[in-house]
């Protein structure tokens, strides 16, 4: 099967192909690019717009055609260009659950050559507040929870040394605004929308969306995506599932006879929230791009996503593996139709070869797939499926056509014997840099190689196998969670003497945020109340699920750092 996808990828590369590249020069250094690359994510919808009466997306009981969605987005446009002066170049958040108007805001936005700035939905106000003074953006689109959080920190936001001028519009919300407020239903009106969007020159390396990851500093740090990076990543996406197709075709395997038939249009759900790559340009741009249906839910139900995948006919299922694990151990799995599925899988942790063998097996016509992926590379990394999966599923996969890769160890030496080393990548996909953070960039990037924080090895077949994370980060259900960042938030208790952050195995999310402290000499620490100050500075997601309060001092090494393995280890033999 090795040889068979090695020979589908050099024709599928090969120059007069579908997916032929070109070297280029990106930012001042040669890189490979996709030749039939569009020039930005604006002529993306202008073909996807093409589809017309297909159905686009489906929320609950609603439901948008691409004509539909197209209207709307126009209308958007045009309100945000005529109204707001948004221009590219400019930023617009948005900050609310996955419903319908977070996929219409993108495209609106990004088809303006302006930034769409996806702001984490569990952000408490403090950290909403940090990323909108960061980001700077003209305009805020949130739903009723986000503007009920944002409402009590604009005052402070619009005034001040450096005040931000920022328009709040609401979605889903009917409670009282100030003045310069609106809802999107009394500015948006598909039936008047301009037959065009408004005029936008957009240069490919332009921000096209700036998504913030976790920060070790206690702050989140915006990634800034391109217009160039974001194409390059659809392509890669639709790159490697069309030679895993071919590979497949090549070895003589391919759809069992009692698969069902190629459904007339492909239906993407999309469980995951829109503010992480994964689902907005891994699932949500290829969607677009192909003509498929996009189904959205309000929550992620294991119980309702099998009403859905039934009701819609999906047939593309991505999330973190814990998802998948449910929908298949799920009292309703055997008597929900799910014939449709062709392929179920994802990303944000480890898929354990268990679940790989268990969805191969439950897929009548389907396959399970995998990948490995960063905000940083605007995605994808690598991708994994079908009958190479299943022959190598401790592998996240092959490394993506539009960047190198190289192992490096401790001490920045490149690792060539085989051995594990620290991953690092460069390529057109790689981001331009964190907003505003020239130090961060400067770490992260280096002669063009971003290093992951991931420790890996590359076997001989060029496969890639995470092993272990350099970085002090906890993922949980494909949150990444700094340590740091809860630590400094532990440590703004003034009984607080010494505080380790670390991650525990848990069955359901892969790991979960603990917590070792030692209170200061004669100071006492109640649990329950350090969690609730916790849950108004930090996400929910963030806040240590497991707390340890000790009387001795945590165990450091000779640089006086936390030796958090041994201490985890040892809390948890107890």
């Amino acid at each position: 099967m090795i040889d068979e996808f090695t020979e589908a990828w050099d024709e599928l590369t090969a120059p007069g192909a579908q997916f032929a590249m070109n070297e280029i020069q990106v930012r001042g250094a040669p890189m490979r690019v996709f030749e039939s690359a569009p020039p930005s994510m604006r002529f993306v919808w202008e073909l996807a717009r093409g589809y017309g009466d297909a159905d686009y997306i489906v929320y609950e009981d609603e439901r948008y055609t691409y004509a539909e969605a197209d209207a709307i987005i126009r209308s958007l446009a045009a309100w945000l260009y005529d109204e707001q002066g948004v221009r590219p170049g400019d930023r617009v958040a948005v900050a609310m659950r996955n419903y319908p108007e977070w996929v219409l805001s993108y495209w609106a936005v990004v088809s303006l050559g302006a930034a769409v700035v996806g702001m984490n939905a569990w952000w408490t106000s403090e950290e909403m507040a940090y990323g909108l003074a960061d980001s700077r953006p003209k305009v805020l689109i949130a739903d009723r929870e986000r503007v009920e959080r944002v409402l009590p920190i604009l005052d402070e936001l619009r005034s001040g040394d450096d005040p931000l001028p920022l328009f709040v519009l609401s979605v889903r919300y009917d409670g009282d605004l100030p003045s310069d407020a609106a809802r999107w239903d009394d500015v948006i009106d598909p039936a008047t929308a301009p037959a065009d969007l408004p005029a936008a020159e957009i240069d490919p390396d332009d921000d096209a969306c700036i998504f913030y990851t976790s920060g070790t500093t206690g702050f989140p740090k915006g990634a800034q995506l391109t217009h160039r990076g974001s194409v390059h990543n659809l392509l890669n996406l639709s790159f490697m599932n069309a030679v895993a197709t071919a590979a497949a075709a090549k070895a003589g395997g391919g759809p069992s006879e009692d698969a069902p038939a190629p459904a007339s249009q492909n239906v993407f759900m999309l469980p995951t929230p829109l503010f992480h790559v994964t689902a907005n340009n891994c699932l949500m741009h290829p969607a677009t791009i192909s003509g498929s249906r996009i189904v959205l839910t309000y929550k992620w139900d294991p119980g309702r996503a099998l009403e859905l995948i039934e009701r819609e006919g999906v047939t593309n299922f991505s999330g973190v593996p814990t998802m998948s694990r449910e929908l298949l151990t799920h009292p309703d799995w055997e008597s929900r139709d799910t014939s449709t599925l062709l392929g179920m899988g994802g990303g944000g942790a480890p898929l354990q070869p268990d679940l790989v063998d268990k969805i191969d097996k439950s897929l009548s016509g389907g396959a399970p797939s995998t990948g490995y992926g960063l905000t940083e590379t605007h995605g994808i990394t690598t991708a994994n499926s079908g009958a190479l999966y299943v022959a190598k599923p401790a592998s996240c996969g092959r490394i993506v056509p539009t960047l190198d890769a190289k192992l490096i160890d401790e001490i920045g030496g490149e690792v060539t014997d085989g051995g594990t080393g620290e991953l690092c990548v460069r390529g057109s996909v790689v981001i331009k840099g964190y907003l505003n953070r020239e130090e961060a960039t400067a770490e992260a990037i280096q002669d063009g190689w971003f290093r992951t924080g991931d420790i890996a090895r590359i076997d001989e077949d060029g496969f890639v196998y995470i092993v272990d994370r350099a970085k002090d980060m906890v993922l949980r259900g494909g949150e990444n969670v700094y340590c740091s960042e809860v630590e400094a938030a532990i440590y703004r208790n003034d009984d607080v003497a010494e505080a380790a952050v670390f991650g525990v195995p848990d069955d359901r999310l892969g790991e979960i945020v603990a917590a070792a402290i030692v209170p200061k000499p004669g100071a006492s620490i109640d649990e329950g109340a350090l969690v609730e100050e916790l849950r108004n500075q930090i996400a929910a997601f963030k806040v240590p699920e497991r707390i340890w309060i000790l009387d001795e001092p945590l165990p450091r090494n000779a640089n006086g750092k936390f030796v958090k393995r041994q201490l985890r280890d040892d809390l948890l033999s107890v």
